[in-house]
């Protein structure tokens, strides 16, 4: 079923444990390409960025994001599964303040009834497998860049 085209202004959370970040990962059959993307979603009607990416952490991991800054906004079209996709991309930076999820290589995450876990990663390991770490203009954002392919 195709949607009708829309652009979406979502919040993501960037969380470091040391050189590393939480990540979600993901893979797109029709391409066949990994991709890891910081935990997030989108903003709601009514609801200011950093509400948004505050809510998302709460409902996905039931912790709280504190000490939130924008890092930067980016611009994101993309095809993911054949569908095209445009976001207005709102990047903080923030931490947990609970201490346990640092303790813990995953954190168990829930969205729209759906389980999955998050993983610490460095980003620079991301990049050097030839994933692909979204959103557009994120590696550079991080002042990031491929090493080796």
């Amino acid at each position: 079923m195709t949607r009708t085209p829309r652009i979406r202004p979502i919040a993501l959370a960037v969380i470091r444990r040391g050189d590393q970040l939480l990540l979600d990962t993901g893979f797109d059959s029709l391409k066949q390409e990994h991709f890891a993307r910081t935990p997030g979603g989108g903003i709601e009607f009514g609801e200011r960025a950093e509400e948004a990416v505050r809510r998302e952490i709460r409902e996905e991991y039931g912790l709280t994001l504190v000490d939130a800054r924008l890092l930067g906004v980016l611009e994101n079209i993309f095809v993911y599964e054949g569908e095209p996709g445009h976001e207005i991309v709102y990047v903080f930076e923030g931490r947990f303040a609970e201490s346990w999820p640092y303790e813990h290589d995953t954190l168990p995450a829930e969205e729209g009834g759906r389980a999955y876990e998050s993983v610490w990663m460095r980003p620079q390991d991301v990049l050097d497998r030839g994933w692909q770490l979204h959103p557009d203009g994120f590696p550079a954002l991080l002042g990031l860049r491929r090493t080796s392919v």
